[in-house]
Parts: C-alpha cells; sequence; structure tokens
C-alpha cells in the first residue's frame, strides 16, 4: 500500500501575520490574508507585504500603463484594488488572461491609496491564475442583475453583493441564535428530521418512503407499510417542538435549529418548502414568560446584526430598503406592544383599510392584517396573545374561557409573523379532548401523552423563522434571496 502525507508549512510573515503554504504530492497551496482583515489594519500593513486570494470583479488597463484589479474573497462587502504594471515581464502575458470572475493570487506591497473610496492598494510582484472565467460565457458581467435572474446560476450568485452579503449576515445571526441559548443556561438538542408526527396537523408534509413510486402503497391491505423501511407512515418534519418537549421535560431548558419542511404548493415571496426554524422549550414557564423570552430573543439577534454587520446593512439601507435602520433600531430600542387577538381584531374592524381578507372573530389574522397592525397602527413590533381555539393546534393550552387557547405571536414591520409560540396544553384530559376535536390519534401520540402522566408540568415554547428573520434584518423583500439554495415549488435544483 502506498501512503500520501500532507505536510504543514508554517511561517510569520510581517507584521506578525501568519500564512500557511500547504504541500500535497507536487501542489502547493499558499494561504494569504483575508481583504477583510487587511482592511482592519490598514496602517499596520501599510509599507508591508502581503499575500491575498479572490475572484476578479473588475479589470482596466489605463493608458499610462497600468492595470486596476479589483479582486474580492468574499470576507466582507470591500474588494481590493490591485496596481499592476502591465508591461512587466512576470506577469505581463498573465495579465492578458485574467479576466472578470477569474480567480487569482496575487502578492505584493501595500500602501495608501490616491483614490476615492479605498484607503489602501496592493501593487503586484507576483500574480497566479488559479481559474479562467470565459467571458464570453461568465453570466456575472454587469454589475447588477435581476434577483429572478441570479436564481438561475445559484452556484454563482453568492459571488455578488446582495447574495455575499446576505450570507455573511445569516452566518452572523446563526452564531447569535446558539450564544443567546447558550448564555442562558439552555441545552442545545438535535431533534429528527425524520418522524412519524405532524406537528402542526395541516397535512402539508413530505413523505419518506422507499417504495416503488410506480406502484404507491395499496392503503386496502391490512398492513400497507410492512415493506416500507420504517413499517409505516414516516415524514420530513415540519417542526421539532413535540421532540424537543421531551427534552425541557427532562432538562428543564432547550432548544432546536434545523431545517424543516412544508408540503405547500405556495409561491409566495414568504414561503418555502424547506427553511430553518429555532424552536426553544422551557419547563415551568407560562405565557409571559414565553412571550419575554421571545422578545428578549429578537432585540438579541437584531442589536447583534446592528453591532456587526454594518457594512451589509449600508448596502442594504442604500440598495433594498431605505428606512432600513430606522426599522432595525426601532426594534432594539422599542419596548414591544402586547394586544390579545380580539383586541386586534376590533383595531382591524374599526380601521377604514378596505382589506384583501374580511376581518372577523375567529377568522386567522393575514398578512396584510398582520403588517397593517404592526406597520401603520403601533408602527414597531407587536405580540398579540389568545387566539380562538378554533386556529390553532391541538398542543396549546385552553384558556380558562375555553374559547381561546394560550398562544402568542410576534409580528414585526415589513414581515408580519415572525414568531409563533404558545404555552402548551400539560393537563391531560384536556389534552385529550383537543386531540378529540382536532381528530388527533391518541395511539400515534402515545408518548406524548405519557408525557403529561409521569410529571407534568406546565412549559411553553415558539418558534422563529431563520429566513423570516433574515428578511427582516436585511429589508429583502424575497425569502428566496436569504436562503443560499431555495427550495419551493418546481425547484429542487443542486
Amino acid at each position: 500500500m502506498r501512503l500520501s502525507f500532507k505536510i504543514l508549512i508554517i511561517w510569520v510573515k510581517p507584521p506578525g501575520t501568519i500564512e500557511l503554504k500547504t504541500s500535497f504530492g507536487d501542489l502547493t497551496m499558499e494561504k494569504g490574508i483575508r481583504i477583510v482583515d487587511l482592511l482592519g489594519k490598514e496602517e499596520e500593513y501599510t509599507g508591508k507585504k502581503a499575500l491575498v486570494q479572490g475572484w476578479v470583479r473588475t479589470k482596466r488597463d489605463s493608458k499610462a500603463g497600468i492595470c486596476f484589479i479589483e479582486i474580492n474573497d468574499g470576507s466582507c462587502m470591500k474588494s481590493l484594488q490591485v496596481i499592476a504594471e502591465l508591461d512587466r515581464e512576470d506577469y505581463s502575458e498573465l495579465l492578458k488572461k485574467i479576466t472578470t470572475g477569474s480567480a487569482i493570487l496575487v502578492e505584493g506591497a501595500v500602501s495608501a491609496s490616491p483614490g476615492k473610496g479605498q484607503s489602501i492598494e496592493l501593487h503586484a510582484e507576483r500574480i497566479h491564475l488559479y481559474g479562467w472565467a470565459d467571458p464570453a460565457l461568465y453570466p456575472l458581467q454587469k454589475k447588477r442583475h435581476s434577483f429572478e435572474y441570479l436564481r438561475q446560476i445559484a452556484h454563482l450568485r453568492p459571488r455578488t453583493n446582495t447574495i455575499g452579503a446576505a450570507a455573511r449576515v445569516r452566518n452572523r445571526l446563526s452564531y447569535a441564535i446558539h450564544q443567546f441559548f447558550q448564555n442562558l443556561g439552555f441545552h442545545y438538542i438535535h431533534t429528527p428530521i425524520i418522524t412519524a408526527s405532524d406537528c402542526e396537523g395541516a397535512g402539508e408534509i413530505f413523505r419518506v418512503t422507499t417504495l416503488d413510486p410506480v406502484h404507491p402503497v395499496d392503503t386496502t391491505e391490512e398492513d400497507p407499510y410492512r415493506n416500507d423501511f420504517f413499517a409505516k407512515p414516516a415524514f420530513l418534519t415540519v417542526s421539532g417542538q413535540l421532540q424537543a418537549e421531551i427534552y425541557a421535560l427532562a432538562l428543564g431548558r432547550v432548544y432546536t435549529f434545523g431545517p424543516t419542511f412544508r408540503a405547500e404548493n405556495s409561491n409566495t415571496s414568504r414561503h418555502l418548502a424547506e427553511f430553518w426554524m429555532v424552536e426553544p422549550e422551557m419547563a415551568f414557564y407560562d405565557l409571559e414568560d414565553d412571550l419575554d423570552l421571545a422578545q428578549a430573543f429578537i432585540k438579541k439577534l437584531v442589536g447583534v446584526v446592528l453591532d456587526d454587520c454594518g457594512e451589509e446593512l449600508e448596502f442594504f439601507a442604500r440598495f433594498i430598503e431605505p428606512e432600513l435602520m430606522a426599522r432595525l433600531q426601532n426594534a432594539a430600542q422599542s419596548a414591544f406592544e402586547v394586544i390579545t387577538y380580539s383586541e386586534a381584531v376590533d383595531i382591524l374592524i374599526k380601521s377604514s383599510e378596505k382589506f384583501a381578507f374580511p376581518v372577523q372573530w375567529g377568522v386567522d389574522l393575514q398578512s396584510e392584517h398582520e403588517r397593517y397592525l404592526t406597520e401603520r397602527v403601533f408602527k414597531k413590533p407587536l405580540g398579540i396573545i389568545n387566539f380562538p381555539r378554533s386556529l390553532k393546534p391541538f398542543y396549546m393550552r385552553v384558556n380558562d374561557d375555553e374559547k381561546t387557547v394560550a398562544a402568542m405571536d410576534i409580528l414585526v414591520p415589513g414581515i408580519g409573523e415572525i414568531i409563533g409560540g404558545s404555552q402548551r396544553e400539560e393537563r391531560l384530559d384536556l389534552l385529550l379532548e383537543q386531540m378529540r376535536i382536532k381528530e388527533i390519534s391518541a395511539d400515534d401520540y402515545r408518548w406524548y401523552i405519557e408525557l403529561r402522566q409521569f410529571g407534568s408540568v406546565p412549559h411553553s415554547g415558539f418558534g422563529l423563522g431563520l429566513e423570516r428573520m433574515m428578511q427582516f434584518v436585511t429589508g429583502i423583500q424575497n425569502i428566496r434571496e436569504v436562503i443560499p439554495f431555495p427550495r419551493t415549488p418546481g425547484h429542487v435544483e443542486f
């Protein structure tokens, strides 16, 4: 047997930045400094050498014999300007091959830039072309493209300013989600993606099966699923809530954060077939505790984005949503308003607004109603509590009036509902009654019932859709632009 060894060589280059050179066989890969780090230490690097790698955004030659190259490595919004001499013997021929979209390495001296919009520039002493992009075929030649066009080239759209910025904000939000709950002593639980339960009871679920799709299951058989992988119906999860409740009733406070799926044939700007949900579950929490945590959670996430994603927010405010910064500052600093569902309906009925969907008590609030309340009436994030029992799933706690449940929605301007949650029904008799009314099989949820038989406690939880939060903090209107690979009816590329 022949073995291959990978050798890692580390050396330090001024001004103290660690660079890596990785050798594998006869291939050597040099690791330079990220542009975000270089631009963050302009004074420290000015007058010294640096090595950067990335993709060419633009390239132009001047009559003065200078080639100007903008290189971006995805670490930040800004690109680094490279100054290369057209007649330099060691790379003059290589410059002719470099095009927009090409991947290159540049090593040279960092100096102060006399140009506008940049503090430093890199004077090339060595250039290496990793990968060429054919200018006749590369689809990102123009500076701006429609989102519809970019969805057709989802493998290249992360190189654009908007999608790249959204990816960096999404990364920071995801990290902040874990920070928030970990700092409060929550335990991170991995709930299953494949499940036998339908948490919402809406029936909009994807089935998981190994049965031949050409010959679907014969439901007239005594055991139609006996030859299926799980020997019973299985689905992609619509929520990790029910499983998270199991661990909340053992560990106290838990959260799950992962992909969820809805087989809803909807092509709106607010819906996806696959999206990410954050779902905390807390033992010994009532609805008020639940609402307080949800408000603190939103404020924390908004605050993190304001503090750490200023460059991206500036871009979104300039090109996507002019009112973005004011909206985020308002959400971070204002106390949320809280009203009941009944109060919300009264406000809507008494308004002079002409809604596409009529409003009356017992009817679910639509996006237009939610946005009217949070944008026109209260002009800030809004919590709505105590929804009609008939509108909500079986697991929500029945209030004393027996007409409503201890549910909550949090609405934000520009989006509408961003969080939905409730106090869970911990009383066995009322849970069984709810299941009977909603036609939920007690046999299928025996384990859920037993949680109420063996040490039941009041508990609550909520769910936040990461993509909805992304829309709120970026101002991007279509949810397909805030997830790396959108899954919608008829679209499952990659």
